[in-house]
């Protein structure tokens, strides 16, 4: 009876053995690095899981990973704190690299002045316009950017002059004597209106129509523009921000190998309508019909063909940026060449900007920001 216990004992421990190592025979191994998609950089920490199973990992310091994948099972997912999730086939892979991209961001930041909080902590009507956002073309000035875009935000041009200043107007006029311009802050600098080029009296023709005052930034310098809209505006600005602030942040260089950015855009503008008027010998024989006298200076054209033309424009931008973990830079410069519609009118304009922001000490809570523009 004992021989018979021992050998149903033995045939049973040999049944368990048997399915253990076919269990584990059916389990395999794949192995592979997770980077970060942008810079090139390994992930530490990064997630991987067996979708159906329980079974995961994460990867070490250089990015490495090795999960054991149980039969049946044919998909893995990749997942990273602010990195968008991804699913991959295993086929018949034993290594699977995976570089992730940065995913959407759950909370939008917006610039007010003070710093920069969560959108969704507000308590006054900002609006944010983000460079993917911006109106596409040849622009001499940021404001046409969002032309059209912000809510309750009109902006007109004043005039057909290349570079001429436009009308911003917030939520309406605001004041009935001391204008109705909303402040200017570039980069946490408040501008104080003014315009880079002189009006010029033309004795009895008056003034040269006015210039924009941000006629000095070069549009593809602005990663976004944020509009303050209601009193919160004069909390921060003072009366200053009285009719509204409009906040212009510029491009900065961030972490990874160099990158070079070149654009060229080219347009045409021209008269939308003309008047219908007389030539030299049609005036002439007007005078004639209604028995007028004047001069004769001869001559007979189209004056507003004399006047008027088809203007070209070209804009050439180029820069070059990067960084690492101990600071980041950004190099730029631009070359506007724009035509006016009337003849020896036009605006060229040349703009250069150098940025960067550097930190000091291994604790890194020191830091230095420049930033160099000329126009």
């Amino acid at each position: 009876m004992k021989l018979k216990v021992d050998f149903v004992t033995k045939l049973l421990l040999l049944l368990a053995v048997l399915t253990l190592s076919n269990f584990a025979y059916a389990q395999r191994t794949v192995t592979g690095t997770v980077t970060d998609a942008e810079s090139g950089e390994p992930l530490i920490g990064a997630n991987i899981l067996v979708i159906g199973t329980s079974t995961g990992t994460i990867t070490d310091f250089d990015g490495n990973y090795s999960i054991k994948v149980p039969e049946g099972s044919t998909t893995l997912e990749f997942s990273y704190t602010g990195f968008a999730s991804q699913r991959v086939e295993i086929g018949n892979q034993s290594v699977i690299n995976l570089a992730l991209s940065a995913g959407q961001l759950l909370e939008e930041v917006v610039v007010v002045g003070y710093g920069t909080v969560k959108k969704s902590d507000l308590t006054g009507s900002v609006t944010s316009v983000k460079e993917e956002d911006f109106n596409k073309g040849v622009f001499t000035a940021p404001d046409q950017l969002i032309q059209g875009k912000v809510a309750g935000v009109q902006i007109l041009n004043n005039s057909g002059q290349p570079g001429g200043e436009s009308t911003v107007r917030i939520r309406g006029n605001a004041s009935v004597r001391a204008g109705s311009q909303p402040l200017y802050v570039v980069d946490g600098v408040p501008l104080d209106g003014r315009s880079a080029r002189p009006g010029v009296s033309a004795s009895d023709l008056g003034q040269t129509p006015g210039s924009n005052p941000l006629n000095f930034l070069n549009p593809s310098d602005i990663a976004s523009i944020d509009v303050l809209k209601d009193a919160s505006a004069t909390a921060i600005y003072g009366s200053r921000g009285a009719n509204g602030v409009v906040i212009v942040t510029t491009k900065k260089g961030k972490s990874g190998d160099p990158r070079i950015d070149f654009s060229l855009t080219a347009g045409v503008s021209s008269v939308l309508k003309t008047y219908d008027v007389l030539n030299g010998d049609e005036y002439r024989q007007a005078l004639k019909d209604y028995g007028l006298t004047g001069g004769d200076f001869g001559g007979n054209v189209d004056a507003q063909d004399e006047i008027l033309r088809t203007g070209g424009t070209q804009n050439y931008n180029f820069s070059i940026s990067g960084g690492n973990d101990n600071g980041n830079y950004r190099v730029s410069a631009g070359y506007l060449d724009q035509q006016g519609i009337i003849m020896n009118s036009g605006l060229k304009k040349y703009t250069g900007s150098i940025n960067g922001t550097y930190k000091f000490f291994d604790s890194k809570r020191l830091s230095v920001d420049f930033n160099l523009l000329a126009s």
